[in-house]
Formats: structure tokens, C-alpha cells, sequence
């Protein structure tokens, strides 16, 4: 799969880095402000408990 991303992207090999780095921030900054604040009050986080 990453190959055929990196074979997809234009330019040289230099090019190419610098794309995949703003893809890759781009889908963490996608990730962070939108899907974990959405999918939040569904996970359980803070009402865990602990049975000694």
C-alpha cells in the first residue's frame, strides 16, 4: 500500500517526502479535531473501574 502512495505522488523523490509529510498532517490534524472529539462521549474513558 505504501508503495503504491509513494509511486501515486509527483514529483522526486524530495518532492514526494514533502507531500507524504503534509498527507500525514493533514490526516492526524483530521484524526485530532474532528474524529476523536466526535467518537469521545462513546468511549469510556474516564468511568473506568478497578476491582482490587
Amino acid at each position: 500500500m505504501y508503495e503504491w502512495i509513494w509511486r501515486m505522488l509527483s514529483g522526486g523523490p524530495v518532492a514526494k517526502m514533502c507531500t507524504a509529510l503534509v498527507l500525514a498532517g493533514m490526516t492526524a490534524a483530521v484524526l485530532w479535531y474532528v474524529v476523536f472529539p466526535w467518537i469521545e462521549p462513546y468511549v469510556l474513558f474516564d468511568r473506568a473501574t478497578m476491582s482490587p
